[in-house]
């Protein structure tokens, strides 16, 4: 692994410690924490949490407790490291596994997750192994719905599922969803007014029947002169996506 280097996220409330050459922890990081529907009381399950970028940005904004699931090792480690950084060893914790293959003991309250953007064969993998496993999946087998089955497996009924994809991965979630979960919110992020939307966060609640809803969504920047106070108000004082 490469040497780590340290960042700060949530106006240097979040400390993360992250190979210095490989995927950077995003603002899609803190904008999944952000839509979790999660209380302090709640249990959350983080799929894919590389370093914890949304895991501690959750944990810090809410004191819930969350686990963060992650296949590669190297990542494991420094979220292991993180914790301790944060001061959250009663509240957070990590397990080196596949979610493919990840069963808790326990149904979680809430699940989130940020699935790898690019299907495999889609796109011109990186050359370094981190990011591009965190970019795209590896295994051929891979996909969308995977990452949607272990959250329904994983979850208590009732319990809220939070993605951020690409705009243009919506319909293959909303199938990937099917019957099995009900009150779906999409909330697509503007990068600029007028511009089309990138991502899109995507809540359902599992065994519920409520029709599905397209929120206003958020504007992220404001022309050049950086983020739209709505988009400050998430980033520096850890206020809620809704």
């Amino acid at each position: 692994m490469d040497a780590a280097e340290e960042i700060f996220v949530l106006n240097k409330r979040v400390r993360l410690l992250q190979p210095a050459g490989g995927f950077r922890t995003s603002l899609d990081s803190v904008m999944l924490a952000a839509a979790c529907p999660a209380r302090k009381d709640d249990h959350v399950l983080d799929m894919g949490a590389g370093v914890g970028g949304a895991t501690f940005c959750l944990f810090m904004r809410i004191d819930c407790a969350v686990t963060g699931i992650e296949i590669h090792p190297d990542y494991e480690e420094l979220a292991q490291q993180n914790i301790v950084l944060n001061q959250a060893q009663d509240k957070v914790s990590f397990v080196q596994a596949d979610i493919r293959r990840y069963k808790a003991e326990f149904a979680f309250d809430h699940v989130i997750c940020n699935p790898p953007y690019f299907e495999a064969g889609g796109h011109s993998k990186s050359p370094d192994p981190l990011r591009a496993q965190a970019l795209g999946h590896q295994d051929e087998q891979m996909s969308v719905k995977d990452w949607v089955d272990a959250g329904f497996r994983n979850l208590r009924s009732g319990g809220s599922l939070t993605l951020i994809h690409q705009a243009s991965m919506t319909d293959d979630i909303i199938q990937a969803l099917g019957r099995r979960f009900g009150a779906v919110e999409i909330i697509p992020l503007w990068p600029r007014q007028g511009v089309a939307a990138k991502r899109i966060i995507i809540r359902a609640r599992k065994d519920r029947q409520t029709p599905c809803t397209v929120h206003p969504g958020l504007v992220l920047h404001q022309g050049d002169s950086g983020y739209t106070p709505e988009t400050e108000g998430i980033l520096r004082d850890m206020q809620p996506l809704t």
